[in-house]
């Protein structure tokens, strides 16, 4: 039986409503469900948390789901704050122990202290920004992808804690053109994708 934490950072602020991220949170848990071998437990990040039972839900996990939207072309402040406090509170208790160097070489083997070792995580990011501006020369991102333009530091985030990536998912223009069952149908067979080689040895 393999353990999954799902944390839905979308919230409430603004002219965002955190209704599609719910929508996106909802999907997995179906589909995840539909495996029959998964233990599942979630965290909506607006609802409030105790930072302390964060951290033992990290420590459970052998997978962990982050769905949050975009702002600003960052995490929203709730889900950052939220990371901000789990993570602090999980130190030397299964997030990370230190930042992995010595006193006598300083210079070396940083962000080698994390302590979830052996879990992984996916992410799913929603934008306003259509996917062309990302890919296509002259436009806004510079050719550079969301996972390794504004995500980078994300990704190395959960580096630090040792935590191996997944394969992204990213929902693009979702204020102008958004076609939900569209884009609901393809992540969910993103989904059944990367979890399928995940979960193979066990099913049935």
């Amino acid at each position: 039986m393999k353990k999954v934490l799902i944390i839905n950072g979308g919230q409430n602020f603004g002219h965002s409503g955190g209704k599609y991220n719910d929508t996106i949170a909802e999907n997995t848990l179906e589909v995840l469900k539909n495996f029959g071998n998964v233990e599942i437990k979630t965290t909506q990040v607006s609802e409030g948390y105790d930072k302390d039972e964060e951290v033992k839900k990290f420590v459970w996990s052998d997978y962990i789901i982050y769905h949050t939207p975009i702002w600003w072309f960052q995490l929203p402040n709730g889900l950052k704050k939220y990371i901000d406090e789990v993570f602090t509170a999980g130190h030397a208790k299964g997030i990370y122990m230190s930042d992995g160097r010595n006193a006598e070489n300083s210079e070396i083997n940083y962000g080698t202290g994390g302590m979830l070792g052996g879990r992984k995580y996916m992410v799913t990011t929603s934008w306003n920004a259509p996917k062309t501006a990302f890919t296509l020369p002259g436009e806004f991102f510079n050719e550079t992808s969301v996972d390794h333009g504004p995500l980078f530091g994300f990704h190395r985030m959960n580096a630090f804690v040792s935590l191996e990536k997944m394969e992204s998912f990213h929902f693009h223009d979702v204020e102008k053109n958004a076609d939900i069952e569209r884009d609901m149908k393809l992540y969910r067979k993103h989904l059944e994708q990367v979890f399928e080689k995940e979960l193979k040895p066990q099913l049935v």
